[in-house]
């Protein structure tokens, strides 16, 4: 006889699965849908943040900012390219320019050849765009556990920092813009900084402003990822400066519609902490470069324009205090300009 032929030592019936295979696959199946609930739970409350209508936050109330790249005040850009970003200017409600002018060193201070060109810029955006501020940009890498970088516990690092801030004022600039990051929730240091930076700013009667992580769109996230903050944390950081650009982008988002539901979140979180005197801006993704959490076909301007005016308009509509900033100039297109002055942007 074959093989084939060979009765089952059950006769006919399939050999019974042993109950602790059964108990593993059941308990495997429950894990994945524990797993996976929040995620769809989560999806679906940001789909539905970027839905309905906009129209209730009205249009841009001349508080809006872009980020320049260094090459604005080392001698690589002329006279030819200010033309060209004035003619994207003009006409919009950006009030703020914050150029690169770092990167500082790891030790706070900042090599004054590093912004050789800033006299010209500062002058010549004065003379075509009357009240627009350049502000220079100030940025680093924070030092965590050792890494390279500043280190914002020590109290020597911080007064060079604040040095520098007053540096680039000396230079003529129109304000301090800080980007330090990766930025810890709750870091003490650098809410030292920024007191004692606004307190020198203050004196001056120039802005003090901040790029900010984003808000925990769950509780404790920022327990787990870096690019978070708290709630409470970010509402202690914006009650000792003049202005936040939250940082809105590279949300790891898979489609346009819950990157735009990201950003209305973020948004209506962060209206809920901001001082009614500092101004809010929303950060626009206007570059192209694919890393794991940004995708350029998923979160655009168009989207982020969208979700940040829904925000706005469920939670503080007619807050005047409000703008948008586009991140970069280098990076964008003609279309993340059209998209941002259709929209939102255009006076």
């Amino acid at each position: 006889m074959s093989d084939q032929e060979l009765p089952s030592p059950q006769g006919d019936k399939p050999p019974r699965r042993r109950p602790a295979i059964r108990r593993l696959r059941r308990a495997a199946a429950v894990l994945a849908l524990v797993l996976l609930l929040p995620v769809l739970t989560a999806g679906v409350a940001l789909r539905l943040e970027y839905a309905g209508d906009p129209d209730a936050a009205g249009r841009t109330r001349g508080r809006d900012a872009v980020w320049l790249g260094h090459a604005w005040v080392d001698g690589r850009r002329d006279t030819a390219d200010l033309t060209a970003l004035l003619r994207k200017v003009r006409g919009t409600g950006i009030r703020d320019l914050y150029v690169h002018t770092g990167p500082l060193e790891h030790d706070g201070s900042l090599d004054a050849a590093l912004y050789p060109r800033s006299s010209w810029l500062i002058r010549e955006a004065h003379r075509a765009l009357p009240g627009v501020r350049v502000q220079a940009w100030l940025g680093d890498i924070v030092s965590h556990e050792g890494s390279p970088g500043l280190r914002t516990d020590d109290p020597a690092t911080r007064s060079r920092i604040r040095d520098s801030a007053a540096q680039v004022l000396d230079a003529g600039f129109d304000g301090v813009h800080f980007d330090l990051e990766p930025m810890h929730s709750g870091d003490q240091g650098f809410l030292a900084l920024l007191g004692a930076t606004h307190e020198m700013t203050a004196a001056r009667g120039v802005p003090l402003s901040v790029a900010t992580h984003q808000i925990d769109p769950l509780p404790s996230a920022h327990s787990a990822f870096d690019k978070y903050w708290s709630q409470r944390y970010f509402g202690e950081v914006a009650r000792l400066v003049d202005q936040v650009a939250v940082m809105a982008y590279d949300s790891w988002m898979p489609l346009e519609s819950l990157f735009g539901g990201s950003v209305a979140h973020q948004t209506a979180l962060a209206l809920e902490v901001v001082p009614a005197g500092v101004d809010l801006l929303i950060g626009l993704p206007a570059y192209h470069t694919h890393t794991a959490g940004h995708h350029p076909s998923t979160e655009t301007v168009t989207a982020a324009v969208r979700g940040a005016r829904l925000g706005l308009s469920r939670q503080a509509h007619d807050r005047e205090r409000f703008g948008l900033a586009l991140y970069v100039d280098f990076a964008a297109t003609e279309k993340d300009w059209a998209a941002y002055r259709t929209s939102w942007g255009e006076v």
